[in-house]
């Protein structure tokens, strides 16, 4: 393998490894497409298959291929010719890159360990979690309890047998949901919604202390600034709402990947 591949992208991760975890992640994104869609109508995800949401139309397998369905068909339905949201296959693709993304932070060492292991299978996870509250919160202004609440238990789970003490992820918890639920109390919910408060314990338990608050950081200054550029366009109202959730979630990613990096550089600041 190259030097410069390996310095880069990872000892173990080869061009050819890092291809099928993008494919794996792209699959993983249709998938997320298809729950996103029947978790708005409230069907099984488990029963029946998919469909045109215009014509209801059967998809065959030529047609639920990650990305290249949509490129081979023009962004358009094979059967009733209607547009296909882009959002569809922009989901696919930074499933994909995400992915690979953290499968890069796992191969970082030149062996592979069992804990690298399962800590990536945690990381796709959570990244899969996170992009379904992305998309449905920025979509329909809501972040679905059904997913943050069994992924909050399962990701709680996962980091103490990866070897997090019980104690960091009850303070993870405490903070994350904790900070919510006072700004919900004094607001009396015009701030904050129930789900910001199952968002931010989920937040807690995979970023723990103090990583919490770099994800709580970034949200709002990101939120602050779209909030001010919609403003000035005229997007949104002054007593508008913000998907919250969206930059919520956006900003857990970005501290699961490199939230160490960056509380490193802001002690150094401040030093």
């Amino acid at each position: 393998m190259p030097a410069w591949f390996a310095e880069n992208y990872g000892y173990g991760l080869t061009p050819l490894l890092a291809t099928f975890v993008f494919v794996f992640g792209a699959v993983i994104g249709s998938f997320l497409n298809a729950l996103l869609w029947r978790l708005r109508t409230g069907e099984s995800v488990a029963k029946g298959r998919s469909y045109c949401p215009c014509c209801h139309h059967t998809l065959a397998a030529r047609d639920l291929v990650p990305i290249f369905s949509y490129l081979f068909l023009g962004g358009k339905c094979r059967y009733c010719r209607k547009g296909i949201h882009p959002s569809y296959v922009m989901v696919e693709l930074a499933v994909g890159v995400l992915f690979t993304v953290f499968a890069v932070r796992a191969f970082a060492e030149p062996v592979l360990s069992d804990a690298a292991l399962a800590g990536l299978l945690r990381d796709w996870y959570a990244a899969a979690v996170l992009t379904v509250v992305f998309v449905f919160d920025l979509r329909y202004m809501i972040i679905p309890r059904s997913v943050t609440l069994p992924a909050t238990v399962i990701l709680a789970a996962a980091s103490f047998l990866l070897g997090t003490g019980l104690i960091t992820i009850a303070l993870g918890l405490a903070v994350g949901a904790g900070f919510f639920f006072l700004q919900h109390l004094v607001s009396k919910g015009r701030w904050i919604g129930g789900g910001d408060i199952n968002l931010g314990g989920l937040m807690g338990v995979l970023l723990g202390w103090p990583h919490i608050l770099v994800a709580f950081f970034m949200a709002y200054v990101t939120g602050a600034i779209v909030g001010v550029v919609l403003l000035a366009g005229k997007r949104v109202a002054w007593k508008g709402q913000l998907p919250f959730g969206t930059f919520l979630s956006a900003a857990t990613i970005v501290t699961m990947l490199w939230g160490e990096k960056i509380l490193t550089w802001y002690f150094h600041l401040i030093v």
